[in-house]
């Protein structure tokens, strides 16, 4: 049998059921895994208490009936209620509800009767056959609770009032009026003299007399108060806090007996007195990490459970010292004590495999021992305790207590300790430097004599290992080595294969400046020249220029730019329309703008053609044309026979084509 368990102190803790994962795995997944499961011993071994004990999202509340023979659980998604019988240890029957549970009691002394509080502001009774009535409240329901005396059913919500449904009467009476606007958020009613207690979230706790429905006390925290709890003898009262803390008071006092810190400042969810066990005074409490069981007297505590989950409700079988939990996992945690209780009469065969696993040693017998050779007792000086118990022999050497050990090792040797630390330090500095971003760091071969800057770009990109073999490699090396293999980054081939290496330069562009676009060049220079000159000339006069007289100089300086900007603008408008306009200049010996712009382009214009052919680097050639209709071929204009001596086309024809061929025309007739 495989049972987990735990120890604190002399208390062990068995977790019968439950995965310590807030989710199962796929089912494509576990069919596959089937086939290894039955050569497992530990899953062959497992213990199943209840079949299905789980719900398809997460478990919301837990009770046991007051017979001991059904367990009630309310649970998402989709929101259900499940019912286990525990004679068969199975599932009864589930149903499912409109809303989500946010709490329910049950009234009856088995499952058949019972109330639940939804979040949609709805109660519900269900019976045996399903939901038999359903009302609703005002506001949004926190808490429930029943006084089986009168028969009231209370209910704490959101708002200021303490909603009571009278279950004989069939309807809902006056509201308790509380002193607090933010809700109640834990209601509960002593079973001596019914005292009701209502935790606000405000900080305060209110109790009220059934009797002459007026408030009888009230008790100041500095949280909100998310739980309250009356033990059964009538005078103890504990309720917790949201930053988790448990206080327990008795009504007679108005200062807690004892103060008690969850750990982990978490609201408290849960508390329960284990009257009904073989400690009576014991008190669990629980938040969504741990529970805690504690004495009540001096608050030492006695023994926890903390799964892997959120808890969200835990549930005590009576005279027994099994706990269920519901939490935000699939399947439900169970729990077993034996030092709180016998394992409940449906499950009795716990006791026969809790006794087994006590009863055969496990492998954390030595956890608390180191073992040493003979020649370290030799060492330590230890050879007058051999057969004693203090060193226990086993195989070639001893066992001997941890603590024993490091304070003998600490007296033969007092600088181990000092050692020691040193020893961490070097090996948390050493694991700090591993984490560090290193640098691949240069080639640092000295065979490479031209072309470094392609070495380190293959470095870049390939690595330092890499890069060195590619070096040393004789196919490559004199690449690296021969000055011919130089690579000239200035070369025009070499731009045009790297433009990103020029980018302020149009390397495509061959052609070269117009005379136009040469005057404004120069034009430009001289500006910069001169701005320049001004600018050094007023640094020379004064360097302790404030910012602002430094702003006006540049902003004169830019209205100086485009003054002359606009005036070349205009000059050379000027220069195109006289141009365009004037009268057509005789030759000179200059050649003309249209000339000096073919020899620039390149372009060649044949004679009888309107085409023109451009020459471009490396080859290339762009041929423009205008499109011409294809000229019909006329058979008549083609017989030059025709035409007369001076030349004069005739419309008509004058002469037969084949000679020899016989005539039948008039005419031929009229020229004989």
């Amino acid at each position: 049998m495989v049972l987990k368990s735990t120890s604190s102190g002399n208390i062990s803790i068995y977790q019968v059921s439950g995965a310590n994962v807030s989710r199962s795995l796929p089912d494509w997944i576990a069919k596959k895994r089937k086939r290894d499961l039955k050569h497992d011993l530990e899953y062959q071994n497992r213990i199943e208490l209840i079949q299905d004990f789980e719900f398809s999202e997460a478990s919301n509340k837990i009770k046991v009936t007051k017979d001991g023979q059904y367990c009630l659980a309310t649970g998402t998604y989709k929101p259900q209620i499940h019912v286990y019988d525990f004679a068969n240890l199975s599932l009864k029957f589930e149903r499912h509800t409109d809303c989500e549970n946010i709490d329910f009691i049950i009234l009856s002394n088995d499952w058949t009767k019972s109330i639940h509080l939804q979040n949609d502001r709805s109660i519900e009774f269900q019976t045996k056959g399903g939901i038999y009535f359903k009302t609703r409240i005002p506001k949004f329901g926190r808490s429930l609770s029943y006084n089986p005396i009168n028969c009231d059913l209370y209910v704490g919500s959101s708002g200021n009032e303490l909603y009571r449904l009278n279950l004989e009467q069939g309807r809902f009476l006056n509201p308790f009026q509380l002193d607090t606007d933010l809700g109640v958020n834990s209601v509960d009613i002593n079973p001596v003299h019914g005292l009701i207690s209502c935790g606000l979230e405000d900080g305060t706790v209110e109790f009220w007399d059934p009797r002459s429905k007026q408030i009888a006390g009230k008790l100041d925290m500095q949280d909100q108060v998310t739980c309250v709890k009356f033990r059964n003898d009538g005078l103890n009262f504990a309720c917790g806090t949201s930053s988790g803390k448990t206080l327990l008071y008795d009504l007679r006092a108005s200062e807690p007996s004892i103060v008690k810190d969850q750990g982990y400042g978490f609201e408290i969810k849960n508390i329960s007195w284990l009257e009904e066990s073989l400690h009576p005074e014991t008190i669990l409490t629980g938040d969504k990490r741990i529970a805690k069981i504690w004495n009540k007297d001096t608050g030492k505590p006695f023994a926890s459970m903390e799964p892997t989950v959120d808890i969200n409700d835990i549930c005590h079988v009576p005279n027994s010292g099994m706990f269920f939990l519901a939490n935000e996992g699939i399947p439900m945690h169970t729990y077993y004590i034996p030092n709180l209780g016998p394992a409940p009469q449906w499950c009795s065969f716990l006791d026969n495999v809790t006794e087994e696993l006590e009863e055969k040693p496990s492998d954390s017998i030595y956890s608390n021992y180191k073992f040493i050779t003979r020649d370290e007792v030799l060492k330590l000086n230890l050879t007058h305790l051999i057969g004693s118990k203090v060193l226990r022999s086993y195989m070639h050497g001893f066992f001997i207590d941890t603590e024993l050990y490091d304070k003998v090792q600490l007296i033969s040797n007092p600088n181990s300790l000092k050692d020691q630390r040193e020893r961490e330090i070097k090996k948390k500095i050493e694991k700090e430097r591993e984490s560090r971003i290193r640098s691949t760091g240069a080639i640092t071969n000295t065979k490479i004599k031209v072309n470094k800057d392609l070495a380190e770009r293959i470095q870049e990109k390939v690595g330092n290992n890499v890069a060195e073999s590619v070096i040393n490699d004789d196919r490559f090396k004199e690449m690296f080595e021969n000055p011919d293999f130089q690579v000239d980054e200035e070369s025009h081939e070499y731009k045009q294969l790297n433009p990103v290496k020029a980018p302020g330069k149009d390397i495509t562009k061959t052609r070269g400046l117009t005379a136009v676009e040469s005057e404004e060049e120069m034009s430009i220079n001289e500006d910069e020249e001169d701005e320049e000159e001004e600018e050094d000339s007023d640094n020379e006069e004064d360097d302790q220029l404030k910012a602002a007289n430094r702003e006006k100089v540049e902003k004169e300086l830019a209205k100086i730019r485009r003054k002359k900007e606009e005036a070349k603008r205009f000059r050379n408008e000027m220069k195109i329309l006289s141009s365009e306009s004037g009268p057509k200049q005789p030759s000179t010996s200059k050649e003309s703008f249209e000339s000096q712009l073919n020899k620039v382009n390149k372009v060649t214009k044949p004679h009888n053609d309107d085409s023109r052919l451009r020459r471009h680097a490396r080859g290339e050639a762009e041929l423009t044309f205008v499109p011409k209709k294809e000229k019909k071929f006329n058979k008549k204009k083609i017989n030059n026979e025709d035409d007369d001596e001076n030349g004069n086309k005739n419309n008509g024809r004058t002469k037969q084509r084949f000679e020899g061929r016989r005539l039948a025309s008039i005419n031929k007739f009229r020229g004989m």
